[in-house]
């Protein structure tokens, strides 16, 4: 739950919480002793269980959606003060309204925001998982929701919402739980994996670089900081950071420096092999061959300058979904921001989600 800072009865505080249990089933038949899912709620669960939002987040984000981070609660690698990344879709009045809906905000198994990942302690050996983390997929994520949904009391979802790597679990919730949810909203994403085969194989050889690396196995030797700086780096910038700072930083040698402070604290939380994981469980996501089974609609929103997910891979994806009889609609959100407009430019596409949010909750 969250609380209001006094003097504004909407604004979000929320806290970081965990849910835990025991021997999770994944898809490969490896059983996982213990699962923990880092997750933050704003609004209220109404008592039938069925006015809740889920939103799902990005590769290398976490699970802090909206509101600010008060002086306790924060999620493992946040800080008093962190605005959530879709703040200005969720909250009181919002596109998102958290004064009508309960949103669920979890990370997602893996990850290293306070989840079990590869740095977990894994009981059968008391060492990390390492590199020996098993292999996971898009839909023991999802299922690792489902329990944590479960466990909240939620029994019906108005919609799953979330950009990239959110868009990818949003579409897996669509064919794997096709009819506990009115709807689902994939931001900047696409249903089924645009990486390379032998994407998570190249970034072990770019983690490799890092000479603490050792096989994966670095967690007594102070980590691989300095490679994951230079991943962050890279990927902030082929995101669309440059865009954003920008006004504030019209310097080039001081843009940089900007982008590298922002990566420094990301590199120094987020685990490598978490990195890696979270991209092997991309090598089989593919949900276009289930698109009948979705019984969810649709609103399929692209960035007009995303380097990942251009505007371009829309039409085939949605013609495909009307193919298979797929109430799905689309939106393309006019920013500079590239993959980063669907938080930072959120006000450009609020109305857009708004009213389909109103549709899907005369369903209820």
């Amino acid at each position: 739950m969250t609380m209001a800072v006094a003097g504004d009865a909407h604004a979000l505080v929320p806290e970081s919480k965990l849910f835990a249990t025991r021997d999770f089933r994944l898809e490969s038949g490896v059983v996982l002793p213990e699962l923990t899912l880092a997750y933050e709620t704003y609004g209220a669960l109404a008592p039938d269980g069925r006015n809740a939002v889920l939103h799902t987040h990005g590769y290398t984000g976490s699970h802090h959606a909206a509101g600010r981070y008060g002086a306790t609660g924060a999620a493992k690698g946040h800080k008093a003060g962190d605005v959530g990344s879709w703040d200005k879709l969720i909250g009181s009045g919002k596109a998102i309204d958290t004064s009508k809906l309960f949103v669920v905000a979890s990370n997602m198994l893996g990850s290293s925001y306070g989840s079990t990942n590869p740095a977990t302690i894994d009981p059968k050996t008391g060492k990390p998982y390492g590199p020996d983390f098993p292999r996971h997929t898009v839909a023991d994520v999802v299922r690792a929701q489902k329990a944590l949904l479960e466990h909240l009391g939620v029994r019906h979802l108005i919609a799953v919402a979330g950009p990239s790597y959110g868009g990818y679990q949003a579409f897996q919730w669509a064919v794997t739980y096709p009819g506990f949810m009115h709807g689902i909203v994939p931001v900047v994403t696409a249903p089924r994996n645009i990486g390379a085969p032998d994407a998570a194989q190249k970034l072990i050889e770019r983690l490799a670089e890092d000479p603490n690396w050792s096989g994966g196995w670095y967690y007594d030797k102070g980590g691989v900081v300095a490679v994951l700086t230079k991943i962050r780096v890279a990927t902030l910038k082929f995101y669309g950071i440059e865009a954003q700072l920008a006004a504030q930083h019209p310097d080039t040698a001081e843009r940089e420096a900007a982008i590298v402070k922002q990566a420094e604290p990301w590199a120094h939380n987020f685990d490598g092999n978490s990195l890696v994981v979270l991209r092997r469980a991309l090598e089989t996501y593919d949900t276009t061959p289930q698109f009948g089974k979705i019984k969810a609609k649709v609103l399929y929103v692209i960035s007009r300058t995303d380097n990942l997910f251009p505007p371009s891979i829309a039409p085939g994806h949605l013609q495909a979904l009307e193919a298979a009889g797929v109430d799905a609609r689309y939106f393309e959100i006019d920013s500079e921001l590239g993959h980063l407009a669907s938080g930072t430019d959120g006000e450009k596409w609020a109305p857009t989600l708004e009213a389909f949010m109103a549709e899907l909750m005369t369903q209820s």
